[in-house]
C-alpha cells in the first residue's frame, strides 16, 4: 500500500472503514491534514492511515500539492464527534519525527477561511540569523551574548531583561559595523517567494520583532511587506549608546501588535497566520487563528499549537492550501 510519486493531483485510497454507530454520517466533521516533507514514502503514508483508522475516522479525498522542491499531500477526512485538530496533530508528531515530516491537522471550515494577515519573527525566521549574537560577535563579547539570548528565547529569563543587558554590551559600536552586518545577513529559504505570494493575495504582512529598527525597516523594504515593528537601538555620534529607546517589544507586545493591526485592517484573529521560533513570540502563536513555531526551540515546541521543521517558508504556503504551480 502507498501512494506513489506521480503528476496526478488526486490518489486513489483503499477502502474505507466503517464508523461504527448510529447514521454517523448525519453529523460528520471535516478536517485537513497536510504532510509535507523531504519524500512521502509509502510507509508513511501507511502510518497516516492505520492512526486514522484506528480512531475511527473516514479518509474523503487526497491530492498532491507539491513533489519538486518537497513532498506534500493533502487529505480530507471526516469524523464523529467532532476532535480537537491540535491534539491530533500532537499524536501525529511522533509519526513526522521518523520520516523529517510535518503532519499537520487542521478544522476544514477554519482552514477554507482564507488568511488575511501574517505576523512574522524576524531573527531565525524571516533572516537565518540572530542579529544580536552576529553585533556581539564584533564587539568581542559573542559568547557571553549568546548565552543570554539562548536563555531568552528558552523562556529562562525575562526578554526585556535579556535585551537590555545584551544591549549594553555593544555600547561604543559604530553604525559602519551594523551597516556590514546587514549586508551579510541571509533570508530564511523562501522568505521571498513567500511574501511574495501572500501580497499577491492582498494578504498584509507584519514583522514583530525583539530585534532592532536598523535592520527591520531594511527587511520590510526589501521583501515590500506591510508593518514592521521592532525595538529602537539608540544611537548617537554613529556610535550605539547601549540604551534602548521607547516600549520594548517582547511577547506581551508582539500579541498586542498583532491584535492592533488586525483591528485597524477589519481583520478577524481567525484570519490571522502568526510565525515565530522563540518564547517571546508564543502569545502571538496562542492567539492567532494560526500560530506556528518555525524551527523552533523544544520547549516552544511543546507549547505551540502548531510546529514546522521545513527549512523554507515556502512549506507554510501549503498549510494555507496554495499549491506548487501558485507558488
Amino acid at each position: 500500500m502507498g501512494l506513489p510519486r506521480m503528476n496526478q493531483p488526486n490518489t486513489p485510497f483503499p477502502p474505507h472503514r466503517p464508523l461504527k454507530g448510529r447514521n454517523p454520517l448525519l453529523s460528520l466533521s471535516d478536517y485537513i491534514l497536510t504532510c509535507i516533507g523531504p519524500e512521502i514514502t509509502p510507509p508513511l503514508i501507511e502510518k497516516i492511515f492505520k492512526l486514522l483508522w484506528k480512531k475511527k475516522m473516514l479518509v474523503q479525498r487526497s491530492k498532491r500539492l507539491a513533489q519538486i522542491e518537497c513532498d506534500c499531500l493533502e487529505m480530507v477526512f471526516a469524523t464523529t464527534p467532532p476532535i480537537n485538530p491540535i491534539i491530533l496533530t500532537k499524536i501525529f508528531s511522533s509519526i513526522g519525527e521518523q520520516y523529517k515530516a510535518d503532519i499537520i491537522v487542521q478544522d476544514a471550515e477554519a482552514y477554507r477561511r482564507e488568511k488575511r494577515l501574517v505576523v512574522m519573527d524576524l531573527d531565525s525566521t524571516l533572516i537565518a540569523a540572530e542579529v544580536i549574537d552576529e553585533l556581539a560577535k564584533e564587539a568581542g563579547v559573542g559568547e557571553q551574548v549568546i548565552q543570554i539570548t539562548q536563555r531568552a528565547m528558552n523562556g529562562e529569563i525575562p526578554f526585556p531583561e535579556a535585551l537590555r543587558e545584551r544591549v549594553r554590551l555593544l555600547k561604543g559600536m559604530h553604525t559602519s559595523t551594523l551597516k556590514n552586518i546587514h549586508k551579510r545577513i541571509c533570508y530564511t529559504s523562501g522568505a521571498s517567494s513567500f511574501t511574495a505570494v501572500l501580497r499577491k493575495r492582498g494578504c498584509k504582512t507584519a514583522v514583530l520583532t525583539g530585534g532592532f529598527d536598523f535592520f527591520a525597516e531594511r527587511v520590510k523594504k526589501t521583501l515590500q511587506l506591510d508593518y514592521v515593528f521592532a525595538n529602537r537601538l539608540e544611537i548617537k555620534n554613529n556610535r550605539v549608546t547601549g540604551e534602548v529607546l521607547g516600549e520594548i517589544v517582547d511577547g506581551k507586545r508582539k500579541a498586542a501588535l498583532m491584535e492592533e493591526i488586525a483591528q485597524k485592517e477589519g481583520i478577524l484573529l481567525d484570519r490571522v497566520v502568526a510565525i515565530g521560533d522563540g518564547a517571546n513570540d508564543l502569545p502571538m502563536i496562542t492567539k492567532a487563528g494560526f500560530g506556528i513555531a518555525f524551527n523552533a526551540k523544544p520547549s516552544i515546541r511543546k507549547a505551540a499549537p502548531y510546529n514546522m521543521t521545513q527549512k523554507s517558508l515556502v512549506s507554510i504556503l501549503y498549510l494555507l492550501g496554495f499549491s506548487e504551480e501558485e507558488v
